[in-house]
């Protein structure tokens, strides 16, 4: 008597059992070019917000090259959603191990304005691109902005002032300290110091303008512990020949 075994029911068809050789389910790529160009758009709109008006964002769907921008912002270069892919995303998409950012390569707008720009590719699991966010910056408008900037701080042409001047405050209180400062520096006191570095530290307080307030001289005197006619001294031979 031969045994009857029962078929095996036959195996359900449809999206949910399609499945490739290691069992992932093969609507997976599609699912995931979908999640990265609704992210995408994100990102544009951010950074269009963050840049603008001087960088235009772009996002573009390398899965449709014909009608691959979906989405604009701050535009500068005239496109529209549905405009077709730029070289640039025609060699990503027929080359997956083109580079995934090319950043800062000069570029220039239909109407001739210079453009700094920067191309962000997006890949799924597969390795496959499926978008790129674009950046596009029209430095026309900060090189007129430089050029006004480098105006307003050229001096090179200047005539030069009649006399030294700094713009910092000069106070009497200020002697002490920096003499003070000095002699630290030297690991000393002000009444420590050498002769030789007595006229240096006097060389510094001219130099600031300090030596011309109103009772400059006996404030260093007090300071370094010498009499006032010590510091003319000081002055009247800086290189200290005598």
């Amino acid at each position: 008597m031969t045994s009857t075994r029962s078929a095996k029911p036959p195996q359900a068809v449809g999206p949910a059992a399609t499945r490739t050789a290691s069992g992932v389910s093969a609507t997976r790529p599609l699912e995931e070019n979908a999640l990265l160009l609704r992210e995408g758009r994100k990102i544009v709109e951010a950074l269009g917000a963050t840049f603008a008006p001087l960088v235009e964002v772009v996002l573009h769907d390398l899965t449709d090259p014909d009608h691959a921008i979906v989405a604009i912002a701050n535009n500068l270069s005239g496109r529209q959603p549905g405009d077709a892919v730029t070289e640039m995303g025609l060699a990503r998409i027929a080359d997956p191990a083109f580079p995934e950012v090319i950043a800062n390569y000069a570029n220039r707008f239909p109407d001739g304005r210079p453009a700094k720009s920067t191309s962000i590719g997006l890949k799924n699991s597969a390795g496959e691109y499926v978008a790129a966010i674009c950046l596009n910056m029209d430095v026309s408008m900060l090189a007129a902005a430089a050029a006004s900037v480098q105006q307003l701080v050229n001096v090179a042409n200047a005539a030069p002032a009649p006399v030294r001047e700094t713009l910092a405050p000069r106070r009497l209180d200020d002697i002490a300290p920096l003499i003070t400062e000095f002699a630290a520096r030297h690991n000393t006191t002000p009444p420590g110091l050498t002769l030789a570095q007595r006229r240096d530290v006097i060389r510094v307080l001219e130099a600031r303008g300090l030596l011309d307030l109103r009772q400059a001289h006996a404030e260093v005197a007090r300071t370094l512990g010498v009499a006032r006619s010590t510091v003319y001294t000081y002055l009247s031979d800086p290189k200290g020949s005598s």
